[in-house]
């Protein structure tokens, strides 16, 4: 196998550089899974090395080119990459018997963030407003589960990973993208956002603005449309719309900003992703 450059362990500290990822007073342990979930027969790990990588590209491809029809850069054929993949961590869901990765998440820290010059989310919208907590924030990105194993238990146990991964390293706030697939030419995402901009919009200090803006005075936006099945689970632990949504032709999707707050997340939900309440609720 081909070792990471600069290896992904199971934590990354704001404070430090990728490749020293944890604490000085663990001991750390490469590639180990975070849990083996009981009778589920998934796993949960973080990428320690190249290879692991490439078999999350593998599924993101898979996923988004063909399922999506996303026009991707073939810099490796078969596999989804961009420049940013190098400065993530990668959180990653394996089938236990087979070993095949069903699921995965990439984690962009604040500090990897500043290396690479952006987060991804700043490629679409103007993140200005949210300057304040940028030392606190990380971005989830290119989320995707194989098409056999779209069921809770996957996302139960990414979210699980995520939430320790945030307190364990003093992070309170992850920011992504929700795409919004425009097969029907974009109404459904304009609708979409029409009824959660009344219901899960974002306070005002907090609202974004997208840089190529889905063109929503255009298109139906009075339809009677149901999210996501991603996008419910985010608006159900207690996430929120950062603002109107935008156009990625290259992904054919819209793109919807949303915030979640370890702070905010919803109570029903705090035993399933916290080993215990160390979360504070001062915002």
């Amino acid at each position: 196998m081909k070792e990471l450059p600069t290896p992904t362990l199971d934590l990354t500290l704001t404070t430090w550089p990728r490749g020293s990822l944890h604490q000085p007073s663990e001991t750390p342990v490469v590639g180990k899974a975070l849990q083996t979930l009981g009778k589920t027969g998934i796993e949960v790990a973080w990428a320690s090395h190249q290879d692991d990588v490439r078999a999350a590209q593998r599924l993101r491809y898979a996923v988004f080119a063909g399922e999506m029809g996303a026009r991707l850069p073939q810099t490796i054929a078969l596999h989804d990459i961009d420049l940013f993949d190098d400065y993530c961590e990668h959180l990653l869901v394996r089938d236990s018997a087979t070993q095949e990765v069903i699921g995965t998440y990439r984690v962009l820290t604040p500090v990897q963030a500043k290396r690479v010059g952006s987060f991804y989310t700043d490629t679409e919208f103007d993140l200005t407003r949210l300057r304040s907590i940028r030392e606190r924030m990380v971005e989830l990105g290119r989320s995707c589960v194989h098409p056999e194993h779209r069921h809770g238990g996957v996302i139960m146990a990414l979210w699980s990973a995520l939430a320790s991964f945030m307190v364990r390293n003093q992070l309170d706030t992850m920011i992504g993208c929700a795409s919004i697939p425009m097969t029907d030419g974009g109404h459904t995402a304009a609708s979409l956002w029409r009824q959660l901009e009344r219901t899960h919009l974002a306070t005002v200090d907090c609202h974004v603005r997208p840089r190529l803006p889905l063109p929503v005075h255009r298109l139906h936006s009075d339809l009677e449309v149901q999210a996501p099945a991603l996008i419910q689970g985010y608006l159900r632990l207690g996430a929120k719309i950062l603002g109107a949504p935008a156009w990625d032709p290259d992904f054919n999707s819209a793109d919807l900003p949303m915030m979640m707050r370890l702070a905010d997340l919803h109570p029903r939900y705090r035993k399933h992703f916290l080993a215990s309440d160390r979360v504070s609720h001062d915002g």
